[in-house]
């Protein structure tokens, strides 16, 4: 399966609750803080959520 790099680039300050906690599952908590996934449906649909406070690499 590919993996994807999903990078914070904006603030959750002063953001729904919904999109803090989708942020926290994709193991996202600061600024400049980069994770790896898989790229399955259910993380795509997570970057969706929240694709205006992140960016996506695919690696």
């Amino acid at each position: 399966m590919a993996k994807i790099i999903v990078k914070q680039v904006k603030s959750s300050i002063k953001k729904p609750l919904r999109q803090k906690q989708t942020l926290a599952a994709l193991g996202l908590r600061k600024i400049g803080q980069e994770v790896s996934h898989d790229a399955s449906p259910a993380v795509i649909g997570m970057i969706n959520k929240v694709k205006h406070l992140v960016s996506t690499t695919e690696a």
